[in-house]
């Protein structure tokens, strides 16, 4: 075999491998990816229930309920025009209530979701994006103006 031809076959090799890898890590990257999911996205497009979905918008007033003797917490997720049943066992974060916004991972089951992940609210400034947009396009959520997001701090102090 000529030298010219072992370096081909070298780098065709090198091709073949690399192209694997590739398709290996995108097959992984598509297998763990999470989209995120209004109320209403939830409700109109219902997501099959072997996928992971993130589930983002306000705790709905009124709705939180604890299991007595358990770390079952049930309560409902909603974006002002829609709103998801969620069940979560396990320790809510410090910021948890009900008006307050979050976002739960986990899986749809019979219209439920099954939450093994729930995030809070960490400030009266921030909003994940994707919860904000879906509060926006219900036409019911006005962001706090600076005066008013002023007075809050304020009378806070």
């Amino acid at each position: 075999m000529k030298r010219k031809h072992k370096r081909l076959t070298f780098v065709l090799i090198g091709m073949g491998l690399l192209g694997l890898a590739v398709g290996l890590a995108l097959s992984a990257y598509r297998q763990n990816i999470v989209f995120f999911h209004s109320p209403t996205d939830v409700v109109t497009k219902k997501p099959p229930s072997d996928r992971r979905i993130r589930l983002g918008g306000l705790v709905e007033k009124g709705s939180v309920v604890k299991t007595p003797g358990s770390a079952v917490v049930k309560f409902r997720v909603t974006d002002l025009a829609n709103s998801v049943p969620v069940t979560f066992k396990g320790l809510l974060p410090d910021l948890f209530r009900e008006g307050q916004g979050v976002v739960t991972e986990g899986h749809m089951v019979n219209g439920v979701l099954i939450a093994d992940e729930v995030l809070a609210k960490h400030d009266e400034k921030y909003m994940p994006p994707e919860v904000a947009d879906a509060l926006r396009k219900s036409g019911k959520w006005k962001e706090m103006s600076t005066e008013m997001k002023k007075q809050a701090h304020q009378g806070a102090q």
